[in-house]
């Protein structure tokens, strides 16, 4: 509520004393909040290693918003060696989970074979899921598999 100044005025500095206060007593919803601040540096100075760390804590709880960002940290090699193993572990995890933007990723390393065998057609199934949620750039990379593309 103090993020988003809902019902108090906003604070983001109190906000994230709460995250933290939150996540070191092991809650997934403060570690990845934690985590996501330092991720992208908004109200602490952005600290990738921290971030993984509160990351990584909610991800190991199941928290599928926080294996999504995992994946993305470990494909672009934020505060982690570049690890494509590492990625598709955390996506995996999510996509199960029904995150879309985990699906279409998923998609993607499994159509340029990325930390994976490469495999059309497990592709073309993470990004259908992804699609029939909305997943704007699941569908476009649908239609380019198979040639519709407006390009």
């Amino acid at each position: 509520m103090y993020f988003k100044g809902r019902g108090v005025l906003k604070d983001i500095k109190k906000a994230l004393e709460l995250f933290r206060l939150s996540a070191e007593q092991g809650f997934y919803s403060g570690q990845y909040n934690l985590g996501l601040h330092y991720q992208i540096g908004d109200g602490v100075q952005q600290d990738l290693k921290e971030a993984i760390k509160w990351l990584k804590l909610s991800a190991e709880q199941g928290d599928a918003l926080a294996q999504y960002r995992l994946g993305e940290m470990y494909v672009k090699g934020q505060g982690v060696p570049e690890d494509y193993k590492e990625a598709i572990k955390w996506y995996r995890l999510a996509a199960y989970q029904g995150d879309a933007e985990a699906q279409n990723n998923l998609g993607y390393m499994y159509y340029n074979g990325l930390g994976v065998p490469q495999d059309y057609k497990e592709a073309i199934k993470w990004w259908g899921l992804a699609a029939e949620q909305r997943n704007e750039r699941a569908q476009f990379n649908l239609e380019m598999m198979h040639g519709n593309s407006p390009n």
